[in-house]
């Protein structure tokens, strides 16, 4: 079968959200069927800048095609008038010029669906909140599969969505807490459904089981190049043992030692990273055993203290040496709707310690016990005290994390849904040429005016 999947960006270099999410989710597809991925020219999602070419591109096995948005995004403009229509009266137009100014705002992509569309036998949008999405899906929702990557925000009240979750055949859920808030909200009337989430896969050289050093503090080879024993804990095991156990690799390469709390993602105060950072310092002023590891895209100023230090844009493999490193890896996003980040470290064996705020992540340390989660200041650092100083504990949860993702997120199981999924699409479909729709009613179906995102 042909499918297209439709994302606002798309990139070998894109490690983190909904379009590593769906890249993973193309390329495992791609060795099945004959997949492309329509997308923008942008790399950079504050912007939307064109940076890649258009035109056709071949990413892994995977054809994408590119096209051009019509205008950059303008950051504060954008935030100003989101702060009007999630408090205030609006009418459905207000509606589209927030999705305009949001962007990605492509009309050549837009344009190439309306014309294309009947080639593909399925049309897999990835995350509800973007143009090319709402606008998109009223092409042929016969065909149409969503992918919402959903969680409680004031923009998903705004009435322009209500046709994104009641228009597509088909909806792949990413856990059943984004399925249940989904389904509170909205009139999802999709004739095929499952709760999906994303397949874990472990780079080669981290596709060992961990019997991890958690559980012996007997020397696991000869010294490294640092010659010494790890006094303080390499992390995953006990005290004393030596460094060139699990993890040397990327603390040997940052020069990192003694307990190390890692976290991963666009390092941002809207993924809790501040809150984080303020809770981190208290722990050290009273502990002063660990390092915070920051991975990823810097979207907002670190301190300058000895107990942080900023890994940057890691590439995937080194991003899994550094999960692999860490003693504990922290969630603090109060806002997921599946988090890699939190399964990709259960995959590996490493505890997670997670914001209570996020009911998904939350979720994920209930069902696997494989970590821990923290409501405020005080249980945070506690959590933390516990998840460092006690390294059985560690390995048992590591070990549930591990079961967890193995029984849940195997890749075969991942795409056994994903061909049930387009199976049941393509039985849903009406015989005969499906009704073509322009496209062009951007209102979302909103009618009349209202109070636009108004929070629980």
């Amino acid at each position: 079968m042909k499918i297209a999947f439709v994302i606002q960006r798309y990139g070998g270099e894109i490690l983190g959200g909904s379009e590593y999410h769906c890249r993973l989710v193309a390329e495992r597809l791609a060795s099945r069927h004959q997949v492309e991925v329509l997308t923008t020219c942008a790399r950079d999602y504050i912007t939307w800048k064109n940076e890649y070419p258009e035109g056709e591109d071949r990413i892994r096995g995977v054809t994408v095609r590119r096209f051009a948005n019509e205008h950059t995004r303008d950051l504060a403009s954008f935030n100003e008038y989101s702060g009007w229509i999630f408090n205030n009266d609006h009418s459905p137009a207000d509606e589209v010029e927030w999705l305009k100014r949001q962007g990605p705002w492509c009309p050549a992509l837009q344009s190439y669906l309306e014309q294309h569309h009947q080639k593909y036998d399925a049309l897999i949008f990835f995350t509800y909140l973007y143009a090319p999405t709402v606008l998109g899906l009223k092409v042929d929702p016969a065909r149409s599969i969503l992918v919402p990557t959903a969680h409680d925000e004031p923009a998903i009240r705004l009435n322009i969505y209500r046709d994104v979750f009641s228009a597509p055949a088909g909806i792949a859920f990413n856990t059943t807490v984004e399925r249940g808030f989904l389904k509170q909200l909205f009139a999802c009337s999709a004739k095929v459904e499952e709760t999906v989430g994303c397949g874990v896969e472990l780079p080669q050289s981290q596709r060992h089981d961990v019997t991890t050093a958690a559980q012996t503090d007997e020397p696991s080879g000869d010294d490294d190049e640092l010659g010494a024993t790890d006094t303080n804990g390499n992390g995953n095991g006990e005290f004393g043992s030596r460094l060139s156990s699990r993890g040397a690799v990327f603390r040997r390469r940052h020069r990192l030692y003694g307990p190390l709390v890692l976290y991963g993602g666009r390092i941002d105060p809207g993924k809790g990273c501040e809150e984080l950072i303020d809770y981190f310092n208290t722990y050290a002023e009273s502990e002063g055993d660990a390092s915070l590891v920051l991975m990823g895209l810097k979207l907002m100023p670190i301190p300058d203290a000895p107990h942080i230090r900023f890994a940057g844009l890691l590439s995937e493999t080194e991003r899994f040496e550094a999960l692999e490193a860490a003693t504990v890896v922290v969630v603090p996003s109060p806002f997921e709707s599946l988090s890699l980040l939190a399964l990709e470290s259960f995959s590996i064996g490493t505890p997670v310690l997670a914001n209570a705020r996020s009911e998904v992540v939350m979720d994920h340390c209930q069902r696997s016990n494989g970590g821990l989660y923290y409501a405020d200041r005080d249980e945070f650092r506690e959590c933390l005290r516990l998840l460092i100083q006690d390294a059985h504990l560690r390995a048992a949860l590591g070990r549930n994390g591990r079961d967890y993702v193995r029984t849940n997120y195997r890749w075969d199981v991942i795409m056994g849904k994903y061909d049930r999924l387009i199976a049941g699409v393509q039985r849903s479909r009406p015989a005969g040429r499906p009704r073509r729709n322009s496209g062009r009613d951007t209102s979302g179906g909103s009618s009349g005016r209202r109070r636009g995102g108004r929070k629980n």
